[in-house]
């Protein structure tokens, strides 16, 4: 993610001032895929409006119907403010991107950058986390009990948050306002030239993004996920091979939604040819809006899936639309969950699997 914000808010214009380097080398023009990023920030604020609209949505279910004091509700929740976290900095970024200049002031500058890195890097720790409690809660259903308790959930919830945390040091002391040649003012990583501390944070930032929060958690939820699979086929659950399905579903939404962009990440870390540069810009900049749309997706669809929150969604919509009262249905306590566990929280027989 650190080489996605330097390429898109800062070494995407042409003139671009390397602040890294004391020599008189030509700088690439890149300035086409600049006035690419400058088209596409339209999306930034769709996408923006489209995630507060089902997190919120989700955030009022779980708050109104809900209690939180069972672990997955407690996940959920964090996830939720998470991706609001990360949410809540895109529309400064698409004003960045329409306007070619950084007009909020440095010290904006280094809030938002934290905040974009915050609620990434918590987000996908959060989906890692709530993967690895299903895991426990099918695979290891009663020896979980005693685990899978309030004070587990809240533990692991600020272990999560300080790991995050530390990982936005790097963002918060690089990221900075800066002048550019002909665009003006920018915010990007700039750091200190003369700073081995900054150069080592700067070069470290695709690998620790690479390890830490892609191969890590993608390793994480395709192991649990396979071994939920096993168990759920050899169980006598009802409509386990629709559960599979959806099983498959969700693995490989994630691996298509972030593998593209760590890809290009690590590629464009590694490239000095100016024209392949341009070309991984481009699809640097469809890669990151692919990302962005699973963080409007991953809460509704960890919840919706849910015939419980569904329940709640049905019932809400008969409550403030009353014209569609005829038209939608509240299932009954038989459509709920075949497995019963009093920690999984809001989610129940499809929710604890997904």
């Amino acid at each position: 993610m650190e080489m996605d914000m330097k390429s898109s808010l800062g070494e995407t214009t042409a003139g671009y001032v390397d602040y890294s380097s004391e020599t008189d080398a030509p700088l690439c023009n890149r300035e086409t895929n600049h006035n690419f990023g400058v088209k596409l920030s339209t999306f930034y604020l769709l996408i923006f409006t489209l995630s507060v609209v089902g997190n919120s949505l989700v955030l009022y279910i779980i708050c109104k119907f809900e209690k939180l004091n069972t672990v997955g509700n407690i996940f959920l929740l964090n996830l939720v403010v998470s991706d609001l976290v990360f949410m809540s900095s895109l529309p400064f970024w698409a004003v960045y991107h329409h306007k070619s200049s950084w007009i909020f002031g440095r010290v904006w500058c280094k809030i938002v950058g934290s905040a974009y890195f915050l609620g990434f890097y918590s987000s996908i720790l959060f989906l890692t986390l709530m993967t690895f409690d299903r895991y426990l809660a099918v695979v290891y259903a009663v020896p979980s009990t005693r685990l899978r308790r309030r004070s587990y959930a809240l533990a692991s919830s600020a272990a999560v948050w300080g790991i995050s945390l530390l990982a936005c040091i790097k963002p918060f002391l690089l990221y900075d306002q800066a002048e550019h040649y002909y665009q003006g003012l920018v915010c990007e990583e700039v750091g200190t030239p003369e700073s081995i501390v900054s150069e080592e944070l700067e070069l470290s930032g695709p690998y620790l993004q690479l390890g830490f929060f892609f191969l890590f958690p993608l390793i994480v939820v395709f192991y649990c996920y396979v071994r939920i699979a096993v168990t759920v086929i050899s169980s006598r659950m009802t409509n386990k091979y629709r559960t599979v399905r959806l099983i498959f579903v969700i693995v490989l939404l994630f691996f298509a939604c972030w593998t593209p962009y760590n890809v290009v990440v690590m590629l464009q870390a590694a490239e000095v040819d100016c024209v392949k540069l341009r070309k991984l810009d481009y699809a640097l900049h469809v890669t990151r809006m692919v990302t962005y749309l699973y963080f409007c997706i991953n809460p509704a669809f960890y919840t919706f899936v849910g015939r419980k929150f569904q329940n709640h969604f049905r019932i809400l919509l008969q409550k403030h639309m009353p014209c569609l009262k005829n038209h939608v249905s509240i299932n009954g306590s038989r459509t709920l969950s075949h497995i019963r566990n009093p920690q999984v929280g809001i989610t129940s027989q499809t929710d604890v699997l997904v």
